[in-house]
């Protein structure tokens, strides 16, 4: 069986891992200044890892960029190899098939469009948006082939009364609080989550938590919009007996009417501000002083 932790974990381990989508803007800068200062709080290294498994979006180029755009920025992380999810695929769907193989899984061949007829007027939504109503729970990977293009839901009520059955709560460590917290409410309303798309073979979901644990990561900064994602990630290391890193979440730039700035709102942001002269410290700067929630 494929291993899902084969390196072994070094205590204070922290990463950060972009995608080479398009170039870096101070949303980046923000997030890459929030995982260096806990790592120099907590006395904490630093990995760079390559989320590129959307091959449809990720280019060499971008990386490229990306990469000298962070050390001009003066960040510095371990200069070990490298993960790159794209060189992964194999390691996932072992994961994956565990999860089948416990009955957790289910194909899925519906469209969005199909999703909002099954809701009818009464779309319901949840932390990760429209939510998933079931409609292919009861299918089995047989009934529609192996071959057949579908995507890899997790059944979610399953999955949670399983780990009820084997007494595993997802009380959560959170940097700088008094207590943990408790992803159970969040996993429920989040419902059926694909953890293997059809397009790339992974979900974010899945190559994310299986990467956590493989590096050893023990704590995770990540923007408060992946608070919510972060129950089904914890689903997932109780039902695959991965351990549970610390997580932080540091605020968001806004790009206006409530939306988090993206590449599409500055993909050449850090480049412009670069080409204009400024120095690395004030880019930085900007960057935190851009905070909007």
């Amino acid at each position: 069986m494929t291993q899902l932790t084969s390196i072994q974990p070094v205590p204070g381990l922290t990463r950060f891992a972009p995608s080479p989508t398009g170039r870096l803007h101070l949303g980046h800068v923000l997030a890459a200044e929030a995982v260096w200062s806990m790592a120099e709080r907590l006395d904490l290294r630093v990995l760079l890892r390559i989320e590129d498994i959307d091959t449809t979006r990720c280019r060499p180029a971008f990386e490229t960029a990306m990469l000298d755009d962070l050390r001009w920025l003066g960040f510095a992380w371990d200069e070990e190899p490298v993960l790159r999810q794209s060189e992964r695929g194999a390691i996932y769907l072992a994961a994956a098939d565990r999860l089948r193989a416990l009955g957790l899984l289910y194909p899925c061949g519906c469209t969005r469009r199909d999703i909002l007829a099954a809701w009818g007027e009464t779309p319901a939504y949840g932390p990760e948006g429209l939510r998933y109503p079931g409609s292919c729970r009861n299918l089995t990977f047989s009934d529609l082939g192996m071959n057949e293009p579908a995507a890899w839901r997790l059944n979610m009520s399953g999955a949670l009364a399983r780990l009820d059955a084997l007494g595993r709560d997802l009380l959560t460590p959170i940097v700088d609080a008094a207590k943990p917290f408790n992803f159970r409410e969040l996993a429920e309303t989040t419902g059926d989550v694909i953890l293997c798309r059809r397009d790339i073979g992974t979900s974010y979901h899945l190559s994310v938590t299986v990467d956590d644990a493989a590096q050893g990561v023990t704590h995770v900064m990540r923007g408060q919009d992946m608070h919510d994602a972060t129950a089904v990630h914890r689903v997932l290391q109780a039902l695959l007996d991965l351990p549970t890193p610390t997580y932080a979440f540091h605020p968001l730039i806004m790009a206006g009417a409530g939306r988090k700035l993206s590449k599409r709102d500055g993909a050449e942001g850090l480049a412009a501000l670069r080409e204009a002269g400024l120095s690395p410290s004030q880019v930085r700067a900007i960057a935190r002083e851009a905070v909007t929630v």
